[in-house]
């Protein structure tokens, strides 16, 4: 046994009497018939030295009602578990925090079991310093402490620390070095140190991204100045065909469909005046010559956009066709565009050269 329990018992009589009268909290009927039954369990859980469950008990009678009584068991519990940092505070905590005047005597009997029992656990509390150093000397950047997996706040390294006796494990890494871990072991009321010396040599970037089949992949950290002196060719960037010349035939495309359209409509219109005038149109047809007149006009300019569109797209495929480095104007090729639209009784086109 850890802890023998001195000879104040907490019997459910007790237990009845210190919950009858509860501190100034306020809790309700239901609070305090529950914590009263918790109690009795973990003073139950107690006398069969069954430790956790005692501390389960007496931990969730207090949180329902704050009471000496049940924080007198819960300390014991906890230092039956070997539990004795969280022991020594809850006996401190009893004391710190007093008594209320007009107290029943059975509070005033577990505030003086706890000033009684608090040395004796105290006694058995371990003590480690750690402390950290870069081999290299210098700073360590993110530096993360873990003791037993829990953090340990970087301001009290160096600085004995209280731990209960056992085996311990500790862990630290820092940004840019290689993280270290070891184990040891704190013997009941003593105290260890534990210095621990970080190597440079950790990563300072971010990891390669992973691929879709799982492996990273490589990034190289140089690049030599001179490929050549190293026997390393260095590949030719990567090249794609310009959009100008296709954007220039998408326009020349459009334009010659809208010429076509236009200019059918224009050869119907001229068929119809064509068997209805006879060198001069009648007022009837006025505005059937107007509708000729201008498909006519739309049909030319269509056909000149067409025209326009596909000569330059062609001109571009050959002097643009997506090279990586830019060519200088006074070394490009120049071309000269000549579109002449033909369009009369019968007949509509366009006819160029370049």
């Amino acid at each position: 046994m850890r802890l023998r329990t001195l000879a104040l018992g907490l019997s459910a009589s007790v237990l009845l009497a210190s919950l009858a009268s509860p501190p100034a909290r306020a809790q309700s009927d239901a609070d305090r018939a529950t914590a009263r039954q918790l109690g009795q369990d973990g003073e139950d859980a107690l006398d069969k030295k069954d430790w956790p469950r005692a501390e389960d008990r007496f931990r969730r009678a207090d949180s329902l009602v704050h009471a000496p009584t049940l924080m007198l068991g819960l300390a014991r519990a906890l230092a039956g578990e070997g539990k004795y940092v969280e022991s020594q505070e809850a006996y401190n905590r009893m004391i710190r925090e007093g008594l209320p005047p007009g107290a029943p005597d059975v509070f005033k009997k577990a505030l003086d079991a706890a000033k009684s029992e608090v040395d004796g656990v105290g006694a058995k509390v371990g003590g480690v310093t750690i402390t950290v150093t870069s081999a290299q000397g210098g700073d360590m950047p993110g530096m993360q402490v873990l003791l037993d997996d829990k953090p340990v706040n970087v301001a009290s390294l160096g600085i004995k620390r209280a731990v209960d006796p056992g085996n311990h494990s500790l862990k630290v890494t820092a940004q840019g070095f290689k993280g270290a871990s070891l184990t040891f072991k704190v013997p009941e009321g003593g105290s260890v140190n534990e210095p621990v010396t970080l190597e440079r040599g950790g990563d300072v970037t971010p990891p390669a991204t992973a691929s879709a089949s799982g492996s990273a992949s490589a990034v190289p950290t140089t690049v030599p100045s001179d490929t050549s002196s190293v026997g390393v060719e260095t590949p030719p960037p990567k090249s794609g065909r310009s959009i100008l010349p296709w954007v220039a035939f998408g326009i020349g495309g459009a334009g010659l469909v809208f010429g076509t359209i236009t200019g059918v409509l224009a050869i119907g219109k001229h068929s119809t005046l064509a068997g209805e005038c006879n060198g001069t149109c009648p007022s009837a047809d006025s505005s059937d010559l107007d509708s000729y007149h201008l498909m006519s006009t739309l049909s030319t300019v269509g056909f000149i956009v067409g025209g326009v569109g596909v000569a330059a797209g062609v001109v571009l495929l050959f002097v643009h066709p997506g090279k990586t480095e830019t060519t200088p104007a006074s070394t490009a090729p120049t071309a000269k565009i000549d579109i002449q639209p033909v369009v009369g009784f019968g007949t509509i086109g366009a006819v160029g050269h370049f």
